[in-house]
């Protein structure tokens, strides 16, 4: 098996920042809920990190993710419908996501087998 590996960078739109923050503090607060969608998404690994470059905020998406699972518009999850108005009120659809180029991946094997 070889799982995708991505880790993407995303604009927040300007005066967004008190939004982002309401957003991680739902995604924190709801982890039983938010685990729940990861296994219908094949998503085995989804981290967000944030970062501020000379006044304008970013957050970036790393996931390890199977093949085959859905995604994540096609949820039924009250969790994923939250998720994602917040990331239509946060996230810059003017700016170009940006894909950071993957290298190199080390999974240990038994990663991997409890992947599958």
């Amino acid at each position: 098996m070889s799982p995708t590996v991505e880790l993407t960078r995303f604009k927040v739109k300007e005066g967004k920042t008190e939004a982002v923050d309401q957003w991680m503090k739902l995604l924190n607060e709801n982890m039983s809920s938010v685990l729940l969608t990861l296994n219908d998404e094949k998503m085995y690994i989804e981290t967000i990190f944030r970062e501020e470059i000379e006044g304008v905020e970013y957050l970036y998406w790393y996931s390890v993710q199977g093949k085959g699972g859905i995604e994540v518009q096609d949820s039924h999850h009250d969790i994923d419908k939250q998720h994602l108005a917040y990331w239509n009120e946060c996230i810059d659809q003017d700016f170009r996501p940006i894909d950071l180029k993957t290298e190199v991946v080390m999974i240990q094997e038994n990663i991997l087998a409890a992947m599958e």
